[in-house]
């Protein structure tokens, strides 16, 4: 399956829970690709995941971390160029959290500690993940930085609660800090927005199942799986993607620039 795309380059991967997770996805393709990395996750969700398997079916090493934290990301990223041996290619930013949604709090009901703690997991996350990797000079020129997200940053979907909050904010971190890293680094910074996923984060939105259906049938090319969205991380990852960068990238088969489709006309009309 590899084509070599990633030969030689080193990486850090957030967010890797089980399989059913993107960043476990993006991990396997990677490694299918040539890559080393390292996998990162906050210590609760390493006791609730799986990530030790993944760990040895790719070769990698885990480094616990909390990215909220500085002094872990600092220990992250020394530690991750120590035992790659060198300075990093590629990092993806896999991480989204609402205590507001696990809790059953509504959007219009929010308790603002919560939202918060959300908004820095979710987003500030990532701005501290690269504001790290800039003060430490830790990426390699022709670097790539990605995060994942979802349109509702964009457009409103009521059960995604204070989560389209945090994705807009995250997406406009991306542009931001892109800019910097760019000009100062040659390193590209994007965020892909993906399809409705079935990942054990997606699930946890309210209407999911019916959700999901709604975006299949919404969807010229139908959802894009997490295998397809790791496949697509690999290709940003790559040297062919160097000059890309600040960019939201729609991964989604179509459903953001749909209007409405024909199967939606037809399921009204019945």
């Amino acid at each position: 399956m590899g084509h070599n795309l990633l030969k030689g380059k080193r990486g850090i991967i957030f967010g890797a829970l089980d399989e059913l997770s993107i960043a476990w996805k993006t991990a396997e393709r990677a490694h299918e690709e040539g890559a080393t990395f390292v996998l990162t996750n906050a210590p609760i969700a390493m006791r609730m995941g799986k990530i030790n398997e993944l760990a040895a079916k790719t070769g990698s090493e885990i480094i616990p971390a909390d990215a909220t934290d500085e002094a872990d990301l600092e220990a992250l990223v020394s530690k991750s160029m120590e035992i790659l041996g060198g300075k990093i290619d590629f990092v993806l930013h896999s991480i989204g959290m609402s205590v507001n949604v696990r809790k059953g709090r509504e959007y219009t009901d929010q308790k603002y500690d919560w939202t918060a703690k959300g908004w820095d997991v979710s987003a500030l996350s990532f701005h501290k993940v690269m504001q790290t990797l800039y003060k430490a000079d830790a990426m390699s020129e022709w670097g790539s930085i990605l995060a994942l997200t979802y349109m509702a940053a964009q457009r409103t979907f009521p059960d995604y609660n204070d989560m389209a909050d945090n994705k807009a904010y995250l997406e406009s971190i991306a542009r931001s800090f892109g800019y910097f890293f760019g000009t100062e680094k040659k390193v590209r910074v994007n965020t892909i927005s993906q399809s409705p996923t079935p990942t054990t984060a997606g699930k946890g939105v309210k209407g999911f199942d019916a959700f999901i259906n709604y975006a299949e049938k919404m969807s010229p090319l139908g959802n894009a799986t997490a295998s397809e969205c790791a496949d697509y991380s690999i290709t940003l990852f790559s040297d062919l993607t160097r000059k890309v960068t600040m960019q939201n990238l729609f991964h989604d088969g179509g459903f953001s620039s749909t209007g409405v489709s024909q199967q939606i006309i037809d399921s009204f009309s019945e």
